[in-house]
């Protein structure tokens, strides 16, 4: 009983460390919004003045609402196009073994390419198309993104889907694709969900592609936070303000769907 106790005590004592580590630069970044240039010399001052001019800068007098706006359109559309795609493609790959083993690494394998190596392709296409600093090449890039992760993460909840499902549907007069979407796809919603988090996170978290093909006006939100590192140096409060208008929206949409996002993650592990 005592090792087992002690055991357990070791355990939380490393989870309170990692969850520490983890929070600690959130917290930093939260209390650097609050102060001002004079007092962000002097990170190891806990106490201080708290100040809104970084917020107040951030929210009414910056292009960053506006831009977040643009990366939530982006990656909205991102997500919806990729599930809308890859949901049919994970199934027909799940339940028919369409490709094989190939098509499953091909999926895998587009994940290895830098995007400096994907970048060039799709800035041709802005130029020919003269649709530089606009969203759209923007969004073609993070599809190229999400589309592969999306289609990847829902094959092995597709395949845990029992094929009689799908026959009791047919000999109760669905067709094939009225079985796929009435039956299969509600037995993987939490796969979906989980998909759809993860797929909006990697398109809202990407400067990359933005910064090459949406520098100016259409530019994105993790574009608009680099630009407080002007040649006056990094203007922390004020990035810091911005960073935590990025986090939040994310943290906020895990909070409501942290069921199932965990019922997301662990059934993949177990079923892929």
């Amino acid at each position: 009983m005592n090792r087992s106790a002690a055991m357990t005590t070791l355990r939380s004592v490393f989870l309170w460390i990692a969850v520490a580590a983890v929070l600690f630069p959130l917290l930093w970044v939260l209390l650097a919004s609050f102060k001002t240039a004079v007092q962000l010399n002097d990170p190891t001052a806990l106490l201080f003045s708290p100040t809104l001019d970084n917020w107040t800068r951030v929210l009414f007098a910056s292009e960053i609402l506006p831009s977040a706006g643009r990366s939530f359109a982006v990656a909205a559309i991102a997500v919806i196009v990729s599930l809308l795609v890859g949901a049919p493609g994970a199934y027909v790959i799940a339940k028919y073994r369409t490709g094989g083993t190939a098509t499953r690494f091909g999926i895998l394998a587009s994940q290895v390419l830098p995007p400096a190596v994907l970048v060039f392709p799709f800035l041709t296409m802005a130029y020919s198309l003269r649709m530089t600093d606009t969203l759209l090449p923007v969004i073609m890039a993070h599809l190229s993104i999400v589309l592969p992760v999306v289609t990847w993460f829902l094959i092995g909840f597709f395949s845990a889907v029992p094929d009689s499902l799908e026959e009791q549907a047919r000999v109760d007069g669905y067709s094939r694709f009225a079985a796929f979407r009435k039956v299969v796809v509600p037995q993987v919603y939490p796969g979906i969900g989980a998909a759809a988090i993860f797929g909006f996170t990697l398109s809202w978290n990407d400067m990359f592609y933005g910064l090459i093909l949406a520098p100016g006006n259409a530019a994105i939100l993790p574009v608009t936070i680099a630009g407080f590192n002007t040649f006056r140096g990094v203007e922390l409060g004020s990035m810091s303000a911005a960073i935590i208008v990025a986090v939040v929206p994310v943290v906020i949409a895990s909070f409501f769907i942290q069921r199932r996002l965990v019922q997301g993650i662990s059934g993949g592990a177990v079923k892929a």
